[in-house]
């Protein structure tokens, strides 16, 4: 038995209403498939706030805009594989087989990335970038995800795993305080706007938190 890695990504038709995102079922644009919450930066920085909803066309504006979610794992069968070595008291191999499967599944978050801004979504289809302009996120786009800076509510996993069936397309499932399991998973959103950048939300008011 080794690990296996699973992968799935959808695009959906998408605008924004104020701080949130809505998903169509179609390109008529008529039903709503789901809505995601993003929040927005309250600290004065003396700079324009930013939530991810600003990164998605207003539904107001017109512009028929797409946003897309993914989820990764390079998991599957890890947790077995190491607890065979701690089995046999052997921890280093224990630790060093998590920390493969979590790096493995980074990389294939990076590499369904890059698929889906040349192939899947192909926005930016023309992209020549080397192993060190990856590196340093040269590209356009971002993939932020639930539970980080820019989208620091974990319980958005929960409308994702919903809309791409992600425990029966990859093996991948939340736990009830909503971390993935198994642990050498990735879940996110993609956005294509030209000017999106990952921020971090920061402190929050009680008004938004309810809202």
């Amino acid at each position: 038995a080794g690990m296996t890695a699973n992968a799935v990504v959808g695009f959906f038709p998408a605008n924004s209403v104020g701080d949130d995102i809505e998903l169509y079922a179609d390109e008529s644009r008529t039903q709503v498939l789901t809505r995601f919450h993003t929040l927005r930066q309250q600290t004065d920085t003396g700079r324009a706030t930013l939530a991810l909803a600003d990164f998605v066309a207003p539904r107001e504006s017109g512009v028929a805009d797409y946003m897309g979610c993914f989820a990764v794992t390079a998991g599957i069968g890890a947790r077995e594989i190491a607890q065979a070595f701690a089995d046999q008291h052997d921890d280093y191999h224990a630790i060093l087989v998590k920390a493969l499967a979590d790096r493995l599944a980074e990389a294939l978050a990076e590499m369904m990335h890059a698929k889906v801004r040349r192939e899947f979504w192909g926005y930016a289809a023309d992209e020549a970038l080397d192993n060190a302009g990856l590196i340093r996120e040269q590209y356009v786009g971002i993939r932020p995800a639930p539970g980080y800076p820019a989208c620091p509510d974990h319980t958005e996993k929960r409308t994702l795993f919903n809309l791409l069936n992600v425990p029966e397309t990859t093996g991948i499932t939340l736990t009830e305080s909503c971390a993935m399991d198994p642990a050498a998973s990735v879940s996110g959103f993609y956005f294509a706007h030209p000017d999106a950048r990952y921020f971090t939300v920061g402190k929050l008011d009680r008004d938004q938190i309810e809202d």
